[in-house]
């Protein structure tokens, strides 16, 4: 397709981004906020307690990664469509998401099910058997929820496509809610443990997967899912589809696998810095999601764009997304940093995993506010307009000898400990965003189709 340089009208107005931007960030945050909560009722419960729930969720983030991936993958191509106006089509990349995402889904579910042993005892590490029993029956619970984790992210980047980030914001938004207050009913109510986080969790998944794919199903909208239980994949749709989320999602999985197999060097520096890790992670999300959020909503944004064969605005949008990210992210530490001492103050930690919590924070804020942006925005673009292999081996590369390799010399050998492994992530960031500019500076994306 000709690629055009100028456009006569621009795709997406201010007032377009900010509807699209603004529930994603929402929604993002209510997400990461039921984390936190979670984290912190929990913590009420024991940190042995919380350092069990917090390797599951890990495992978990994994899964939730990989589901991501593969609804991009359905939004890229949906999306490019839209912008050759081709809605039939469209609908049918939708269809074949959510049918596949489904089938998919059930079949890690399983494997879960039937690796638990290798999960609990191989791929944790050095931890306690009172943080393996916790671990354990947080995972059995909420392994439930992984199909229905996987029907909700296809369902949320069907609305999304659409311009409608505000629908997906409102479902998470209810069952957030009834997610907190299910949690405090049965941790503070009934003086449940981990089973107390894990029921609401898994309720939660299941109603919201329920509602969004409900609401998916209206013909009214232009995009939905047909009703048709006798469903055939086509496999060509579906090839589409996987040629940006199985690259994304390689990405993705390694990312969390190298994130597990930091932790498990963690787990070597005792419980305390396990808590620390796990209360840090948490906390740096809020931090970080503007701009993950806002990622959401670019790929809309330029999969129309390459779709309608416009690189020219594709470039504009990216400068200005990127921008955006920049002013977002200042706003999102600044809070972060203001409020540290009072979260910290409702975790009730050690003394130590106190300290060190507190330093992992700030130092992830004064670089993320340089560096995150070029390292993680710029991939987005590249993503939506076809060129998905390209950051995954630039992540596969950077994860294997940034974040693992540099993790385990610098917390060993310099004897870091569990900030080392910060350290290294702080250098992947680096390192990622140096190439990445490189590649957008090129154009070398521009020459790339997923449909």
């Amino acid at each position: 397709m000709e690629q055009k340089t100028v456009a006569t009208k621009k795709l997406f107005t201010n007032q377009d981004l900010f509807k699209l931007f603004l529930p994603v960030i929402i929604e993002q945050f209510l997400e990461y906020l039921v984390g936190l909560i979670d984290s912190i009722m929990v913590a009420h419960v024991g940190e042995s307690a919380m350092s069990g729930v917090s390797l599951v969720d890990f495992v978990m983030a994994l899964f939730i990664s990989l589901f991501a991936a593969l609804s991009t993958g359905g939004a890229v191509i949906a999306g490019q469509y839209i912008g050759r106006k081709q809605m039939e089509e469209s609908r049918e990349a939708a269809n074949q998401l959510v049918w596949f995402s489904g089938a998919i889904s059930v079949i890690i579910m399983v494997m879960v099910y039937l690796g638990k042993p290798l999960i609990l005892n191989d791929l944790f590490g050095q931890i306690t058997d009172e943080v393996r029993r916790d671990a354990n029956t947080y995972l059995m619970i909420t392994a439930v929820s992984i199909p229905f984790l996987a029907l909700y992210n296809a369902g949320a980047a069907i609305f999304r496509t659409m311009g409608n980030s505000k629908l997906p914001m409102n479902v998470m938004l209810y069952m957030n809610i009834a997610h907190a207050v299910g949690n405090a009913i049965l941790i503070y109510g009934f003086h449940f443990g981990v089973e107390g986080v894990a029921i609401p969790t898994l309720l939660s998944r299941i109603a919201a997967a329920a509602i969004i794919i409900t609401l998916a199903l209206n013909k009214n909208r232009s995009l939905y899912i047909k009703k048709n239980l006798k469903h055939k994949f086509n496999w060509p749709m579906i090839k589409r589809i996987l040629s940006i989320g199985v690259p994304y999602g390689l990405e993705n999985g390694l990312f969390y696998l190298g994130r597990i197999i930091v932790l498990s060097l963690v787990a070597m520096f005792g419980t305390a810095s396990i808590a620390a890790n796990a209360v840090s992670g948490t906390i740096v999300m809020f931090q970080v999601l503007p701009g993950m959020a806002i990622g959401l909503g670019l790929t809309v944004v330029i999969s129309r764009c390459v779709g309608a064969g416009d690189y020219g605005q594709a470039k504009y949008y990216t400068k200005k997304v990127v921008g955006i990210v920049y002013v977002a992210h200042l706003v999102s530490c600044a809070l972060v940093l203001a409020l540290l001492p009072f979260i910290m103050d409702v975790y009730g930690l050690s003394e130590a995993a106190t300290a060190m919590t507190t330093k992992n924070v700030w130092w992830h804020a004064a670089v993320m506010v340089v560096i995150w942006p070029l390292a993680y925005t710029l991939p987005v673009t590249f993503r939506a307009s076809g060129d998905a292999k390209f950051p995954m081996i630039v992540g596969t590369l950077t994860m294997i000898f940034c974040r693992i390799a540099l993790a385990y010399l610098l917390s060993i050998y310099f004897d870091m400990g569990m900030f080392g492994t910060w350290v290294a992530m702080f250098i992947d960031w680096i390192v990622k965003a140096i190439i990445f500019v490189y590649r957008y500076l090129s154009g070398k994306w521009t020459e790339f189709h997923a449909i």
